[in-house]
């Protein structure tokens, strides 16, 4: 008896979303001229509306991320800090450290810094950066170091060293034609 009334539902569920010759209310006929006909186009185009995925053949690897090139934050503070090896560099994670480095101005031996960029946002404002440096003090001929974060100035010169170039990178893009960032 279960199973005559779950093929009855079905065929009463079959003619409601078929009734009218309409087909179901959320199906809507895509109009040719505007769908691209052209594979390409219509990535192209579903990706400047913000629509769909691309699975199998053309989807990119894990860890690429040729996008964080349009970030023009991101474009900057690799900018800025390029005077110092990067140990961590993750655009997806949103952060940016750097490797142990010699401080100061007399370059003392024992003493070394570490700069971590964290980005809290896409915006060019003087709030989407945390910016820290660490400083490691280790004693002469042992292996003892002492780490700890450190207020300095250096901190807030990186920031807005980094905030001045992405504006004038952000400037550059609208000049070369690129359509403004959406806000939401």
């Amino acid at each position: 008896m279960l199973k005559y009334i779950k093929i009855y539902s079905l065929i009463f569920f079959t003619f409601l979303l078929i009734s009218c010759g309409k087909g179901p209310s959320w199906f809507k006929p895509a109009d040719v001229k505007d769908v691209p006909v052209n594979v390409d186009e219509r990535v192209k185009k579903n990706i400047e509306e913000g629509r769909g995925i691309r699975f199998g053949k053309g989807s990119k690897k894990g860890g690429v991320f040729d996008f964080a090139s349009s970030n023009e934050l991101w474009r900057a503070s690799i900018d800025i800090l390029d005077f110092v090896p990067l140990s961590n560099a993750s655009y997806s994670g949103g952060i940016i450290i750097t490797d142990w480095f010699k401080g100061g101005d007399n370059n003392e031996d024992n003493r070394h810094l570490k700069i971590t960029v964290k980005f809290l946002s896409n915006e060019i404002r003087i709030d989407s950066l945390k910016i820290s440096v660490y400083e490691r003090v280790c004693k002469p001929n042992t292996n003892n170091c002492d780490t700890s974060l450190i207020n300095s100035a250096v901190a807030e010169e990186i920031r807005l060293a980094i905030l001045k170039k992405a504006a004038v990178l952000e400037k550059q893009s609208f000049t070369k034609g690129r359509a403004p960032k959406k806000i939401r």
